[in-house]
């Protein structure tokens, strides 16, 4: 089974595709992750990516894309995937059509103000990647209660898991992230509308903690007998 997981940046979407990927043993694929690696790399190509996501601006169509056949093509994606940050336009999109099928999209909806709050006080572990939240996020919008408690390690600045440092990213700031929350609106919806009539959709809300969020995906999608 394949699938796409499709959200504003900050909607939860990896968190959620993480929990996911590991209930139906299939494999998450994160471009934002890979890209995060590549700008690592004292390369052109990483010193390229890594402006480009310091900026908030979408890396190339042509990088993106061939990155994204070469990673399809490993063992571990055999018995399906889950994928996290792409397509990001309609050009990825009809790409990905001449590549693999897709069997079902899983569109995340959260208003902006949650986002920019949520992604601001987002803190990673440098070691082992677990993410936090020292956010307590609690109020009610159009009628929909939004129920996010913080996620803090026991110990402040410390990954419970590894003991790794944690860290803000760059692009966690406003300014970068209602750039890509722009960038979003105009290039990446459009592709909910490329795949309306070919693929079934799975609409979420994503108003309260990962858990509860993921177990209700998990439940849509049996009810589509995807399970």
């Amino acid at each position: 089974m394949n699938l796409i997981i499709f959200g504003p940046p900050g909607s939860g979407k990896g968190t959620y595709a993480s929990i996911i990927s590991s209930k139906l043993g299939i494999t998450k694929i994160s471009t934002g992750d890979i890209f995060r690696e590549i700008a690592k790399e004292q390369t052109e190509l990483g010193k390229k990516v890594s402006e480009l996501l310091g900026r908030g601006s979408l890396v190339p169509d042509e990088i993106v894309i061939e990155i994204i056949k070469k990673r399809l093509k490993k063992d571990d994606c055999k018995n399906g995937v889950i994928l996290d940050g792409y397509p990001r336009n309609i050009a990825q999109a009809e790409a990905l059509e001449e590549i693999t099928k897709i069997d079902t999209i899983i569109n995340v909806a959260v208003p902006e103000e949650i986002l920019i709050e949520r992604m601001c006080a987002r803190r990673i572990c440098k070691k082992c990647g677990n993410i936090y939240n020292i956010a307590d996020t609690r109020k009610i919008i159009d009628g929909v209660e939004y129920a996010f408690p913080p996620l803090l390690p026991k110990k402040e600045g410390i990954c419970d898991k590894c003991g790794g440092e944690l860290y803000q990213r760059e692009d966690d700031n406003p300014e970068v992230i209602k750039e890509r929350l722009k960038i979003y609106e105009k290039q990446s919806k459009p592709v909910t509308g490329f795949y309306k009539d070919k693929v079934r959709f799975v609409n979420i809300i994503s108003d309260k903690a990962p858990a509860v969020v993921a177990k209700r995906i998990l439940t849509e999608l049996k009810n589509l007998k995807l399970l």
